[in-house]
């Protein structure tokens, strides 16, 4: 897979992307030698998918897993962002308790996406939850493997089994290879419960502890490390009933795929659903979302006697994340939280 006419025939370049100058190092070196793919290779195909990616991994913690050997070598997995590294490097630190701070990078730029696979990084593994509140998920996620006896068929047969169910309860779904073995089918949610909350209850392994606190799989547009060099693709229900196989999308075609369909996910954070432990006033007062932080969330928990006890209890929730006087740290985290929950909701 050729990247000469993006990097050169070097084995390290310094490139300038804007106002940041990046060095990338080791570009020859093999990463599926079988398929003539060097890590030069490998970056030329996320610098050719950086726009439909981009979108899908901003303001989201990343944890890095590191191949520096190519697909087959060994790989560790590295949370914190490594010194030294550019200062424009963002990084999203999370308290993971006993005073352990982490400081992740953040891609949300196309000079850190390339930082981050010159570090021999192949999949890419972001958070569900954007870095302003890092406990509350704006998607969760189906995960559906073959176990041992199992089928492809029988994946996709749950795969429709999951959408049918969905469907009926008017949730929206967005299916995606994995990549790998399996099939994901995404559901954004509005944001407000915990990561503990959004668990859904568990011949076809649904794991659904993959949508733990903490936890991560690989992002849409992400490559694998399996020998076809395969990619984490969207895909539509139809493929699906089509019979979609996970070879039928490695980094030879994806790239031509979205150039021509363009990214399937692109609309679906429009389709968020309201959850019913969201901190969303709107789900149990029927206010604006540009006002559920304010006046009226606040004037819904003081008629909170009207209500059952588990809306009182979610409207007394909110008031206090939007009531004023909080102090110090409190304060500020649930203004960055009210803020952060009205951007999605574009007000």
């Amino acid at each position: 897979m050729a990247a000469a006419s993006i990097l050169g025939d070097k084995n390290d370049a310094e490139v300038r992307i804007g106002q940041h100058r990046l060095r990338l190092t080791n570009l020859r070196k093999p990463f599926w030698p079988e398929l003539g793919i060097t890590k030069a290779g490998l970056i030329e195909y996320y610098l050719r998918i950086s726009d439909a990616l981009l979108p899908h991994l901003r303001d989201r913690a990343m944890v890095m897993k590191r191949y520096p050997n190519g697909w087959q070598g060994d790989f560790f997995f590295m949370k914190r962002a490594p010194q030294p590294r550019p200062g424009w490097i963002r990084t999203c630190a999370i308290d993971h308790g006993d005073d352990n701070i982490i400081d992740f990078p953040v891609i949300d730029d196309l000079p850190t996406l390339l930082w981050v696979i010159n570090l021999g990084c192949i999949d890419l593994n972001q958070w569900y939850a954007r870095c302003d509140d890092v406990d509350r998920p704006d998607y969760l996620h189906f995960d559906l493997d073959p176990v041992p006896g199992a089928d492809w068929e029988q994946v996709l047969r749950a795969a429709l089994f999951v959408r049918e169910q969905l469907d009926g309860l008017r949730i929206p779904s967005y299916p995606k290879t994995t990549g790998s073995r399996g099939i994901h089918v995404y559901i954004p949610i509005v944001r407000g419960p915990t990561q503990k909350q959004v668990w859904p209850a568990g011949r076809i392994l649904v794991d659904y502890n993959q949508n733990a606190w903490g936890r991560t799989l690989a992002s849409v547009y992400s490559v694998r490390p399996r020998a076809e060099a395969s990619v984490s693709t969207p895909i539509t229900w139809e493929e699906v009933e089509a019979g979609v196989r996970i070879e039928d999308f490695t980094v030879f075609n994806v790239p031509e795929r979205v150039e021509e369909r363009g990214d399937l996910y692109a609309h679906s954070w429009r389709n968020r659903v309201v959850s019913a432990w969201s901190s969303s006033c709107e789900a149990t007062t029927g206010t604006h979302p540009a006002d559920r932080c304010g006046s009226r969330c606040r004037g819904a928990a003081t008629r909170a006697g009207r209500h059952s006890a588990e809306t009182r209890t979610r409207l007394r929730w909110c008031a206090r994340r939007a009531a004023p006087g909080l102090g110090g740290a409190r304060a500020w985290r649930a203004h960055r939280s009210c803020r952060a929950r009205q951007r999605d909701h574009g007000a």
